[in-house]
């Protein structure tokens, strides 16, 4: 092969242009020949044993589109490494022009990773929010424990707020049942607003045996169209009531949800430094993001499309994975979303863009900060990794690639430099929303009614 011309084209697409000689191509063509000649009858012969210059004679050409493919991984991988480019997705290809002395050209057109041109990327400045965790936040997850430690007893009483009713229930409109409308046996909790606006409430002082019918109106933006905006009637059965106890925060409930406090005030404690960890690392999340959407915004390059659906068949092969992971298959989910396939992948779509941006931009700077690292860096990266994972040196690194290391690691001192050289600001404050005028309720979307 000899590569002729490495053309530039438009959003980052190269031209390569190839010539596979005649006698490579015979050679290709003998094998071909070899891999499928058994295959081809010839009167006079047995099947498979007619020579190759007779079946040429008398069908033409037909080895070549074989040969063709069988060169063009070897001379397509010469023509990358002797023109230097970064291919980023699959060559469309092209059969030429043939020569005199039957040689022919390829052109195979490669999108390649772009040219980049930054603009500052050093001394930004973007909100950073101060982190605190007040007493109130504090009490609600301890709330939350105590909810998960609770126990339930049935009383035969009527239903307050906080209740769970074990219900019957069938919706009507104009006096038809509607699909979706009925269910047995339900677990209700009064006050988890599960079911949608003004059922729950209905219920309270409901006790066990009652039956009630339950008038509601479909919210404008539900799901089922046909059931928007419409008045309905559930006609429901109490069959249970039953409380929830929970349990008293004193030193045993800190000894039995904590594996290390042993009063009630070290289990707050750890909550509140759970707490900052977690509003820290998001903080310093938001303020990453932010830099990283200032950088990409004023960066200017010609992304083939090729890195934009690469990205978005990676992020969905991961989401694939993690739901197979979770017993469901892509194709299960996708149906059960209402979706086709297409239509699912768009969905990803802003990620991969934003990703690839983001990518590229901190390889140019590491280009421009000329960021190196070394192999004491990498063996210590690796010790991190078998730690969090809890796999051996040999494994973690049978996993990972030395390569996919040492640029993580690069790229992760590019975000450093952004990061370190960048100014924090506090955010804007929020303007406070007019209080609503007196009479009015206030609502919060709530699912739906019933499946």
């Amino acid at each position: 092969m000899e590569l002729k011309k490495t053309e530039k084209l438009e959003k980052s697409v190269v031209a390569l242009t190839m010539e596979i000689s005649a006698a490579e191509l015979d050679k290709a063509k003998d094998r071909a020949f070899k891999r499928n000649g058994r295959n081809i009858q010839v009167p006079g012969f047995r099947k498979g044993k007619a020579p190759r210059a007779l079946i040429e004679r008398l069908y033409g050409d037909i080895f070549l589109e074989d040969a063709l493919n069988i060169v063009y991984p070897d001379a397509m991988d010469q023509a990358v490494q002797e023109s230097g480019i970064k291919p980023v997705g699959s060559a469309d290809v092209e059969v030429g022009s043939v020569g005199s002395d039957k040689s022919i050209t390829l052109i195979a057109k490669v999108p390649v990773e772009p040219e980049v041109t930054l603009g500052e990327y050093k001394g930004l400045t973007a909100e950073k929010a101060s982190v605190s965790v007040p007493a109130k936040e504090i009490k609600e997850e301890l709330e939350r424990m105590a909810r998960r430690m609770s126990r339930v007893e049935t009383v035969e009483r009527k239903a307050k707020k906080g209740d769970t009713v074990t219900i019957d229930f069938e919706g009507f409109i104009d006096g038809v049942a509607f699909d979706g409308g009925k269910g047995e046996n339900q677990d209700l909790e009064l006050g988890s607003n599960t079911f949608i606006p003004g059922f729950e409430e209905q219920l309270i002082g409901c006790k066990a045996g009652d039956e009630k019918d339950v008038e509601v109106t479909f919210p404008e933006e539900y799901h089922a169209e046909e059931l928007k905006g419409k008045p309905a009637v559930f006609k429901c059965k109490v069959h249970k009531v039953q409380q929830t106890i929970l349990p008293e925060m004193d030193d045993e409930f800190a000894k039995d949800v904590s594996e290390t406090a042993e009063t009630i005030d070290d289990l707050k404690k750890e909550i509140s430094e759970r707490l900052t960890q977690s509003k820290t690392e998001t903080a310093e999340r938001e303020f990453e993001e932010q830099l990283l959407d200032q950088i990409i915004e004023s960066m200017e390059a010609e992304i083939p499309e090729a890195m934009f659906e690469s990205e978005a068949d990676a992020i969905m092969n991961d989401f694939a994975y993690r739901l197979q992971m979770q017993g469901i298959t892509l194709e299960q989910y996708i149906q059960m979303q209402g979706m086709d396939l297409s239509a699912f992948r768009k969905v990803f779509r802003p990620q991969a863009e934003r990703q690839v941006k983001v990518r590229l931009a901190l390889r140019k700077i590491m280009e421009l900060e000329n960021i190196e690292v070394s192999e004491e860096d990498v063996n210590a990266e690796y010790a991190k990794l078998g730690e969090r994972f809890n796999m051996e040196d040999e494994q973690i690194r049978a996993a990972i690639t030395v390569d996919a290391v040492t640029d993580d690691l690069k790229l992760n001192r590019a975000l450093s430099i952004i990061k370190d050289t960048a100014k924090a600001k506090k955010p804007a404050r929020k303007k406070k929303t007019e209080a609503p005028a007196e009479g009015a309720s206030e609502t919060s979307e709530t699912s739906e009614a019933a499946e």
